[in-house]
């Protein structure tokens, strides 16, 4: 699976985690140089505190575009050190 946006891949990988219907990919298969931290955090009640990150790429920004769960809950442990994407980002085969 691949994550693109702004003609970039952002992620590769075989081995994501489906939750949702969103594609979770391994942080280590994310491409770190497009990741900016964000100040954003939601609550999911089984998964746990989400935390975000602003996608950039040749200049141009996509405000909280990946997610993640630092510290899942334990019915969500499977996604640990696992980043999601929306806002626009195209998930393919």
């Amino acid at each position: 699976m691949k994550a693109l946006w702004n003609n970039q891949v952002i992620a590769e990988s075989n081995d994501t985690v489906i939750v949702e219907n969103n594609h979770y990919f391994p942080k280590s298969s994310v491409k770190a140089e497009y990741l900016k931290e964000s100040n954003t955090h939601s609550t999911c009640p089984w998964k746990g505190l989400a935390s975000y990150y602003t996608l950039e790429v040749d200049g141009k920004q996509n405000p909280d575009a990946a997610w993640f769960y630092p510290e899942p809950k334990s019915a969500a442990e499977n996604i640990k050190d696992h980043v999601a994407f929306w806002k626009g980002v195209k998930i393919t085969d």
